[in-house]
């Protein structure tokens, strides 16, 4: 089954190779770099959102979305907008009403952070706080509804900044389960990648199509 995962802001799409790897049921796996996505394009929200659907669009069959963080905030926003194209969904570390005070203070560390801190991560420390900043006014609420397929919610157990979202999501979605992954902080895919493959393997083998 084609999946599409989604990296978080500060990774790219190397971020997912030990969990891929891991897999024992993975058929087809994509992993987009955000950075290669918007290239050409203004450092945007509403940029890399455009971006990510016109590459979705590029699959003929439905398929699975697996992201983290603000990849999982664009498997979110895609899957309210195309509930039919979205197979099974899993949402990592994810918000779906942006924490206005954290990002303010992530975007306030952003400043003071050195430009060499910023050139492994696919973007300049300018765009890095002019993309986090576009997403401030992001809120789902409304959409969650319109999600149809089954959904794994996960949040690392030492990722306290996203664990009341993660409950909140697993009881607003009709399909969803919540996991929390021991050991894990925020970048589970990172922290815990033969777990998270584990966890990915026994969701997408026990749950209907």
């Amino acid at each position: 089954m084609q999946t599409i995962y989604m990296h978080g802001l500060g990774q790219n799409a190397s971020s997912w190779k030990d969990v891929i790897t891991s897999r024992k049921e993975e058929a087809q796996a994509s992993c987009p770099d955000l950075a290669e996505l918007i290239q050409g394009g203004g450092t945007d929200y509403s940029n890399l959102y455009s971006a990510f659907s016109e590459y979705c669009g590029k699959f003929q069959e439905p398929f699975c979305l697996c992201g983290l963080s603000l990849g999982a905030v664009l498997a979110l926003h895609y899957t309210i907008d195309h509930p039919l194209r979205v197979k099974k969904l899993v949402l990592i570390g994810a918000q779906y009403k942006m924490p206005r005070l954290l990002l303010k203070i992530q975007s306030m560390i952003f400043r003071f952070m050195k430009e060499a801190s910023f050139q492994q991560m696919g973007f300049g420390k300018e765009e890095f706080i002019r993309l986090s900043d576009s997403m401030s006014t992001l809120d789902f609420s409304g959409g969650l509804k319109k999600i149809p397929c089954d959904t794994l919610v996960l949040c690392g157990e030492r990722d306290r900044a996203n664990k009341k979202a993660a409950r909140e999501l697993a009881v607003h979605l009709a399909h969803a389960k919540l996991q929390i992954v021991e050991g894990a902080g925020h970048e589970v895919n990172t922290d815990a990648p033969s777990k998270l493959a584990a966890i990915l393997d026994h969701f997408y083998h026990n749950t209907d199509s």
